[in-house]
């Protein structure tokens, strides 16, 4: 037999012809079947089609014609059955022996022994198996196959222009692809979403898979990998990727695969069988997915997923169908779905509309998740194979509390998770009432009730919710979302903004956190790298008194951002006072700087810590004297305290916030700092959970600096409490700790009429 080329571009040729002619489908997909068996020489060659949820038997040429329209199997069915329900090629030399094997006595098979089956594929869903049989026992030629695939594909476009399959989505009620559809994943950020399923990258639509002119196809692919590797050349040299690490071995093995004599062979010889560039690329990309799902080792299956994104960066290149989905805008209700995102690509989106991200990756860690979080949109993570679980269009609900997303979901459960969303509504509207009441207790006790903010447009939460001021703004975001070091005059201008727009209320800004979990490939450290323990590793101060021109860069863009107006600066990850000394002598060095060049000063300037390092409790006596506030970091503390990774989804709910050790620890802080002017406060996660807060307030905390969400939430809390009768109880407890903590702290509560949920 000619080679696969050859054999597939003689199909092609003849198929070229049918598709062109005047007459009906039924009568076309005849000829295709006596084309594609007397081309490759086969006994039987028949088509099943999708057609009401079942593969139904349309042509065929050497079986019963009485079983066209007749023969009908389900999704998993027989043989036929199970390579459209795995979207994978059988080649069986006895095709009696496999497990799947039904034998359908109305189509007189029952003399054939050989059978091989390819599935007819539109946009990564089986709409049909093309199947060729014969008498004697034995296994089909690889170039056999391969030219029943390239067939298989063109073959797609005549069924799809014809409206032979189910709906206009190809298949929507076959397997796991159809009806409602409940994922578990690893959640990632809290919220309630639902919308129509948008992909970042959008699928290229093929238009047309025969080519007219090989040579020009050829020729448009050369320039596509031209262009392909020229943009991974120009990734490789820019900052964000050019000082070691991960992204410079992903990178790596990018350039790799497009310089990979073997890609661009298949592809060419694709387009020999008679291909157009896009129909061929997607041809050797279908290979590639059937390799995928028979690879175990998943080091190399990573590899073969880098290989599948570089194909759909060609995929676009070629087609001209370049951008991500944010270029084009949502046009409503959005759930993204993205194999993973970068923290600059998810703010390019419209956070009105984008009511959710669901990631076939994606970490607690990751710096995409903390954008999320401060945009207040939900994301869950760790789908495998998403994209062939989900369509565009369909209805996705995300349900970030309990980390499952719902595809096209029924409508009494969407009804519900409706009346869910509306009650959340309502419930943000009574405490959007309370925006400018101040959160004093039954008492009299004034709560001071801040925000934790790291965009720039997170200040308009300040005169949305009422809050006091912003108690933690997290200036590594503008780092996190930058291709390189952001420069001074730019860190500037954002430091301005967030003051002018808070007006007279306080802005706590903290300096850069970054390293370890939030790890720069622009700031690599060689003392960081091979970090076995990242969040208790080379970041945040440490990284920062090491790269003094870094803290030094920062330090004088917040002078003059705050010229004028008080400033307030916060070290994080301090674990002993030296460390605070040092920071606060680069401030004092950049002082001396402006004052000598005459610039305006900052009208007041106050020092605190973050209290996140358990050893700077240890040291608070010396400490006092020399700062103005203290923020207790209770995420990082909680995770020093219990020598537990937040990150780790095995630990992540193992230490209670409400634990003796955790609030024993916090009091001790408390008293210790009693009789010092110094202020202090907490911020985290745990200021902003209502039974949680109820605890801190009963320790003697009264500054909280928390999410923007939770503000009304808090504050509708704080009116309900007596510190005093609070604070006895607390004290109590702590002496003599009860089983639960959580548990009594709940019962105390409810005897009180307060809701801590």
């Amino acid at each position: 037999m000619p080679g696969a080329a050859a054999a597939a571009r003689s199909i092609l040729t003849q198929l070229h012809e049918v598709m062109a002619a005047r007459s009906n489908a039924q009568a076309k997909l005849n000829r295709v079947v006596d084309i594609i068996g007397e081309s490759l020489d086969s006994e039987v060659c028949s088509i099943y089609l999708l057609r009401e949820g079942m593969l139904e038997l349309y042509a065929t040429r050497g079986l019963e014609q009485g079983a066209v329209h007749v023969t009908r199997l389900g999704i998993g069915e027989g043989l036929t059955g199970t390579i459209a329900a795995n979207t994978e090629t059988l080649n069986l030399d006895e095709a009696a022996t496999h497990p799947e094997f039904q034998y359908r006595p109305e189509t007189g098979e029952e003399k054939f022994h050989s059978f091989a089956g390819v599935p007819i594929v539109r946009r990564e869903r089986a709409i049909g198996v093309l199947t060729v049989q014969h008498v004697e026992p034995r296994r089909y030629e690889d170039v056999e196959l391969e030219a029943l695939q390239t067939v298989a594909m063109v073959l797609a476009e005549l069924i799809h222009n014809a409206g032979l399959v189910d709906g206009e989505d190809l298949g929507q009620r076959s397997g796991a692809q159809s009806g409602q559809q409940v994922l578990q994943g690893l959640g990632l950020v809290k919220g309630l979403g639902v919308g129509k399923a948008v992909f970042h990258q959008p699928r290229v639509t093929i238009e047309q898979t025969v080519a007219e002119d090989t040579e020009a196809e050829r020729q448009r692919v050369y320039l596509a990998f031209d262009k392909m590797r020229e943009q991974i050349d120009t990734m490789t040299g820019q900052a964000e990727f050019g000082m070691g690490g991960e992204h410079e071995e992903v990178i790596e093995t990018y350039k790799m695969f497009a310089y990979d004599e073997g890609w661009s062979r298949r592809i060419n010889e694709a387009i020999d069988s008679g291909l157009t560039a896009e129909a061929a690329i997607e041809r050797v990309q279908q290979r590639t997915r059937q390799r995928m799902r028979e690879i175990s080792d998943p080091l190399l299956a990573d590899r073969m997923h880098d290989l599948e994104d570089l194909s759909n960066r060609l995929l676009r290149i070629v087609s001209g169908q370049l951008g991500t989905a944010a270029s084009m805008g949502l046009q409503g209700d959005t759930v993204l779905i993205a194999k993973n995102l970068g923290p600059a690509e998810l703010l390019e989106y419209d956070k009105r509309r984008l009511k959710g991200v669901v990631l076939e990756e994606g970490s607690l860690t990751a710096h995409v998740v903390i954008v999320a979080r401060a945009m207040g949109v939900p994301v869950i993570g760790r789908l495998r194979n998403l994209r062939g679980l989900v369509r565009e269009g369909d209805e996705v609900m995300v349900d970030g509390d309990s980390a499952t997303v719902t595809l096209r979901p029924a409508q009494g459960v969407l009804d519900a998770f409706e009346t869910r969303v509306g009650r959340k509504k309502q419930q943000l509207a009574e405490y959007a009432k309370l925006r400018d009441v101040e959160p004093f207790t039954r008492d009299g006790e004034r709560i001071e009730v801040m925000i934790n903010a790291g965009l720039r447009d997170d200040v308009a939460m300040l005169a949305m919710t009422g809050a006091d001021g912003i108690g933690l703004y997290r200036t590594e975001f503008q780092f996190l979302v930058s291709a390189q070091l952001p420069q001074r005059e730019r860190q500037t201008r954002l430091y301005r903004d967030v003051l002018e727009a808070a007006g007279d209320k306080r802005v706590i800004f903290r300096t850069v956190d970054i390293g370890g979990d939030k790890s720069l490939p622009y700031l690599s450290s060689e003392t960081s790298k091979g970090d076995e323990n990242p969040a208790m590793g080379w970041r945040a101060l440490r990284l920062a008194l090491e790269r003094e021109g870094l803290l030094k860069v920062q330090a004088r863009a917040l002078l003059e951002g705050a010229a004028g107006r008080e400033l307030n600066v916060m070290f994080p990850m301090v674990s002993e006072p030296w460390e605070f000394d040092a920071a606060k002598e680069v401030f004092k060095g950049q002082l001396d700087f402006l004052r000598k060049q005459r610039k305006k000063l900052p009208s007041a300037i106050r020092y605190g810590v973050m209290l996140e390092v358990p050893s700077l409790a240890e040291t608070l006596d010396l400490l006092l004297p020399r700062v103005s506030f203290i923020s207790i970091g209770t995420n990082d503390l909680t995770q020093f305290l219990f020598a537990a990774d937040r990150a780790n989804p095995a630990l992540a709910e193992r230490y209670d916030w409400l634990s003796p050790a955790i609030l024993r620890f916090l009091k001790r802080v408390l008293v210790n700092c009693a009789g010092s002017p110094v202020d202090i406060g907490v911020c985290g996660e745990m200021g902003g959970r209502r039974l949680e807060a109820l605890a801190l307030i009963g320790l003697g905390i009264r500054r909280l600096s928390i999410t923007p969400a939770a503000v009304g939430p808090i504050k509708e809390l704080v009116r309900k409490i007596d510190t005093r009768e609070i604070a006895l109880a607390m004290n109590g407890w702590l002496a003599s700790p009860p089983p639960s903590m959580r548990a009594t702290l709940q019962e105390w509560a409810a005897e009180r009429g307060i809701d801590v949920e």
